[in-house]
């Protein structure tokens, strides 16, 4: 059973560095309507905590299908993490340069397939920098480890059991989404996708869980942002990247069993079958 903090600081990680059995992971990645300045991998290839992969979202993936980043099966991930270094009796740390855009995912990601033993940095990159940690350009060798996977089902949930959720009320939907584009009232950065939101779900934008400084809010202040904190969850957002921030935020809060839909509103939004609630919660 996963308990205590999801989280480690840079204090942390610049005292255990050095441990044998640390991964570290960069996880940095922008959303491609963002018109980022540079990609997740150029943005670690400049500059990246030493010893740190890369564990790109947009690689790491399944196949055939024209939804983002969705998960790939426990085959192709094993053989991806492993080339990585990362394997059975590795702590990990995942961290970003983008308020846990996708430091979350991966985070999420490593817990759905049987690795518990992952933690993220608290502040990412930034928070790095202001404790005075070392950073380097050159990629690390990874060594290839053996990486067991035990996919955990319940942490993860397709558009059918996403709708009778939403029917049956038997989970708390919680979506990641700016407040706009729940209620209906702004577009959807995907070309054709209407906004609104699944009927029945909550609203808690994930930039709210962040502090100014990047480091996430502490349990207090996640207490007041996440609904239903004891309840079975679901989080959603737009394709399943920064609804792990929310899962995030409701591990830190004691509660580890949070689902994310992993298709999420694109997924969701594009069948015109599927009903589309707009207005507030």
């Amino acid at each position: 059973m996963e308990t205590g903090d999801p989280l480690v600081t840079a204090d942390w990680l610049k005292q255990n560095i050095s441990a044998p059995d640390i991964r570290i992971v960069d996880a940095t990645w922008f959303a491609p309507f963002m018109n980022p300045e540079k990609s997740g991998r150029e943005a670690w290839a400049e500059a990246h905590i030493p010893g740190a992969v890369y564990f790109d979202i947009d690689a790491i993936k399944a196949g055939g299908t024209d939804l983002p980043h969705m998960l790939p099966d426990p085959i192709m991930f094993s053989s991806r993490v492993r080339k990585l270094g990362i394997g059975d009796g590795n702590r990990v740390v995942v961290y970003d340069n983008n308020n846990y855009c996708a430091a979350a995912r991966v985070w999420w990601m490593l817990r759905v397939m049987g690795h518990n033993d992952v933690k993220v940095l608290d502040g990412g990159l930034a928070a790095w920098n202001a404790e005075g940690g070392d950073l380097e350009d050159m990629p690390p060798v990874a060594v290839e480890r053996h990486f067991t996977a035990r996919v955990r089902s319940d942490l993860v949930k397709d558009a059918a059991q996403v709708a009778a959720a939403s029917g049956n009320r038997s989970h708390t939907i919680v979506d990641a989404r700016a407040a706009g584009r729940f209620t209906g009232e702004a577009p959807e950065p995907r070309e054709g996708l209407p906004s609104g939101h699944i009927p029945g779900s909550f609203n808690a934008p994930s930039a709210d869980l962040i502090n100014a400084d990047g480091s996430l809010k502490s349990a207090s202040e996640l207490r007041a942002l996440l609904p239903e904190k004891d309840a079975p969850v679901i989080t959603t957002c737009g394709s399943g990247v920064t609804a792990a921030i929310l899962a995030l935020g409701y591990a830190r809060l004691g509660n580890w069993d949070v689902a994310v839909y992993d298709g999420s509103w694109t997924e969701w939004a594009s069948d015109p079958s599927r009903p589309v609630a707009t207005g507030a919660a």
